[in-house]
Parts: C-alpha cells; structure tokens; sequence
C-alpha cells in the first residue's frame, strides 16, 4: 500500500504566542512539536505497513523549521517527506490550507490511502482532513478507532468510527481518506536506524509556484475565515472564595445563595 500522512507541526501548548497584527500564531521562534493525533495518523500508517508493505509518505505545510516535524517522523520510520514551505501560505485557514496540501499531494503521484490525525491541537477544528478529501474528491471517514479490514483486490475497507455512544462500522472504497483517533494504537518507540536516517533524509521543499497553485486561495488572501480579534474574557462581576472546612464552605454557600449573591466555590 501507499500511504500518505499529513501532518501539522504545532506550538508547544507552553508557548503559544499571537501575533497582534494578523491575530494569528507566531510559529517562527517559537518551540514546535508534532501536533500529537497526528502521530497516531503515522503509527496506523506504519501499522498498515508492517502488514501490507508498500510505502510511508508524510507531508506537511509550514515554515522551514517545519523540517523538524518531517525528521522526527522518518525517525519512528516514515519512508519518504516532503514539505510545502512559502511565505504565500502563511496564516491559511482550514479551507486555504486544505487547497495547498490538495496541490501539494497531487503533485507527488498516486497513493491508496491518506491518513490524517483527527484535528490538531493549535486549532482544534478537526476540518482540514474532511477538506483535503473534498479537493481530492475523496470518500473519507472521519474519528475512527479501528482498522477492521482492508481488501487490496475489491479496494475496500472497513472500519469502526468511534461516535458518543458508541462506534459505527462503515465500509469505503479505496483510495479514501481517513482521520483517527489515539484509541486506534499506540506510538511506537524510534529505532537509532530511523533516528540516523532522520538526520540524513533529504527533505524536498515545494512553494507556491512549485505546486502551481492559485494565489488568491493560499494564505490569507485566499482564507474565507479570519480571526478579527482576541481578547480576554471580561470579570463576570463580584466573586467570593468560600474556605475553610467543607461544612463550612456549604453553610456559607447556601447562605450566599439566600442572599442572591454570585459566588465561586474554592474547595481545598
């Protein structure tokens, strides 16, 4: 099988920084990580692997430092990478971003199956999967937790989509897109063989001209959504913090209530 992963590299939650003019992240400078269900995306690719053979490919768009996330993902043993770094790209929403990987992807070849985290955790969308299978023209299912089937001569697949009370079974044709949950495995350890291969890995990078895209649809220029303003909550009025025992706290709180009072419950 062949396989693409997208991934996305994403502010370390510590560190996350706006930039007051564009009110969007600040990623140059600032500690990356791989975005976390992404990683999941990768050891189901590599799980698929394992069993069917064929070929890992991870692609992601980003900055150059997004390098990092590429290398850090051929250490666990992705085959090949591949990066679509421009400044046109730079503050994409999940719409403008779907269309840069959709170019980006096309570009590469063929494949059998795209696997996706299901959102990332700087955005906590979950749209870029379902939009990048939209501009593939795609069959894709989204949240599933496990892999049942695959049947390469049908081109086929099942699998159970995790759903809140409980899990559907659903049924695809391949080639098809997926975005899965942490239920569906667990991360695998780097091997020192990937880990050197990561430091060597030439990682090719394609811009906007590379992938022949439309200018008015990458980047900002070609988002249909922006972030206008960020702001602080505002004090929600007057608050008590109750101490003391808990029977303390509860006498003072119906108290409080009789009284009409707003209060926020400290319990130690």
């Amino acid at each position: 099988m062949d396989i693409l992963v997208c991934i996305k590299q994403v502010p370390d939650t510590k560190d996350i920084k706006l930039d007051p003019e564009t009110n969007t992240l600040k990623r140059e400078g600032v500690e990356s990580i791989v975005n976390p269900f992404d990683m999941y995306a990768v050891e189901t690719a590599l799980m698929l692997k394992d069993e069917w053979g064929g070929t890992v490919r991870a692609v992601t768009m980003g900055p150059p430092q997004a390098e990092q996330a590429l290398r850090e993902v051929v250490s666990y043993g992705v085959d090949e990478v591949a990066l679509f770094s421009d400044r046109a790209f730079a503050g994409a929403d999940t719409w403008a971003t779907a269309y840069t990987l959709a170019k980006g992807i096309r570009k590469l070849g063929d494949f059998d199956l795209i696997i996706c985290g299901k959102q990332a955790v700087d955005g906590d969308t979950a749209q870029v999967g379902p939009g990048l299978a939209q501009q593939l023209d795609l069959p894709f299912i989204t949240f599933v937790r496990r892999i049942v089937k695959i049947e390469l001569d049908s081109r086929t697949m099942v699998v159970e989509r995790l759903m809140d009370d409980g899990y559907d079974v659903v049924e695809t044709s391949l080639p098809a897109l997926l975005t899965v949950v942490k239920e569906i495995n667990e991360l695998r350890v780097p091997s020192l063989k990937g880990k050197m291969k990561a430091k060597k890995i030439d990682i090719p990078i394609y811009s906007a001209a590379d992938l022949e895209v439309d200018p008015d649809s990458v980047g900002l220029t070609g988002s249909y959504t922006q972030v206008i303003e960020v702001f602080a909550p505002k004090p929600r009025g007057n608050r008590i913090i109750l101490e003391g025992e808990t029977e303390e706290q509860v006498e003072k709180l119906l108290n409080g209530l009789t009284k009409d009072k707003v209060l926020s419950v400290k319990i130690d």
